[in-house]
């Protein structure tokens, strides 16, 4: 039996890294607006902006008149300045104050509106890592892309596997620190259908910049359903690979043969290897499997170990599905016509994979 849930997930596009969205409507300061928080950030922003603009141009405008004005000129006598007046320093003290205060009090109340999750919101398990993010739904659907209802106010659940990420989505005008080793939360209730950019912002190594997919805002629970739903066993094993690969592999790795974080794995089966020890491997069944579950066994020259173990995160079926996937970016690798098949008979009919099957998550 195939456990899949919490485990796979599903893009829309064949490309590693999702295109932008389709320019949307927005001002010169901000993209559009589609959450709630947009009506308290937005205006406070502009509050804070305009407030510092009117004391900046004050400020220097006086500044810039008493230079000229008191400059030192030949037959001018320098008149002596007053030396202290209090309702003057009060005025300047107390005055802004009173404004700081104003800004205090609207940003900490947005601030926790932002912190407090409504009680009916539904939960969604965000996991990043370098350098692509995977998202787990109640249902047990999981998505490159994420994917939400419109008006439904939803719960982040946040985990990095590695160092340190930030989810930003610019849209929604919220962001949350994703901290390896704990748990982060944050929520948001999107108020438009459309697509949207969600971003990494915390600089999380040399592909940090790939780290972004697109957030989906559906108008009904159905069309969610429809948009995270993928029929694992009734694709082939190739494809389901492909999306095992999107999900899993290609925060670090090409499927073409240029290099990433590893090695680029378009082209590589049957191909031999050097290895950081000097000797040689050819990429086959047996290399591919031990790759996966014990990553630096037999480390490609030219590469750091720190790609992470698959033991027990990945089962028997979904190890085989990347197989049939990275052999078929080779063009000349003999492909098993049971490959073309559904998943759920072309397991059968290959044969089961040497090893110990891990357990699924």
């Amino acid at each position: 039996m195939l456990n899949l849930i919490g485990l796979l997930a599903q893009t829309e596009s064949e490309s590693l890294v999702p295109e932008a969205p389709a320019y949307r409507e927005g001002s010169y300061w901000f993209p559009e607006a589609a959450s709630t928080f947009a009506k308290d950030v937005d205006p406070l922003f502009m509050l804070i902006f305009w407030v510092s603009l009117v004391f900046f141009a004050g400020i220097v405008g006086f500044m810039i008149y008493f230079v000229i004005k008191y400059r030192d000129r030949p037959g001018h006598k320098v008149e002596k300045s007053a030396s202290h007046n209090t309702a003057l320093e009060i005025a300047w003290s107390v005055l802004p104050g009173f404004l700081l205060i104003w800004f205090f009090v609207d940003g900490a109340t947005g601030f926790f509106n932002m912190r407090v999750t409504p009680g009916n919101a539904e939960q969604i398990q965000v996991i990043a890592r370098q350098f692509n993010w995977e998202f787990h739904y109640p249902n047990g659907d999981a998505t490159t892309e994420l994917h939400l209802v419109r008006n439904r106010p939803v719960e982040f659940v946040m985990e990095s596997r590695d160092v340190l990420h930030s989810f930003f989505v610019p849209a929604f005008r919220q962001k949350q620190d994703v901290v390896p080793g704990r748990y982060t939360y944050t929520w948001v209730k999107p108020t438009k259908e459309g697509v949207f950019r969600l971003y990494c912002t915390e600089y999380c190594g040399d592909s940090h910049s790939l780290m972004k997919t697109n957030v989906t805002v559906h108008n009904t629970q159905e069309e969610r359903d429809q948009a995270t739903f993928y029929p694992w066993e009734d694709e082939t094993p190739i494809k389901n690979g492909q999306r095992l690969f999107n999900m899993k592999c290609s925060g670090c790795h090409n499927n073409t043969d240029v290099k990433k974080t590893g090695p680029g794995l378009g082209g590589i089966w049957g191909k031999t290897e050097t290895l950081a020890d000097g000797s040689t491997v050819e990429v086959n069944d047996n290399y591919f499997r031990e790759s996966i579950l014990n990553p630096g066994a037999k480390l490609v020259a030219g590469y750091a170990n720190q790609m992470p173990s698959f033991q027990g995160k990945l089962n028997d079926d979904q190890i085989f599905w990347l197989r049939a996937y990275i052999k078929s970016l080779t063009p000349d690798a003999k492909i098993e016509d049971e490959l073309n098949l559904p998943a759920s008979e072309a397991r059968e009919k290959v044969g089961e994979a040497d090893g110990e099957k891990p357990a699924a998550e």
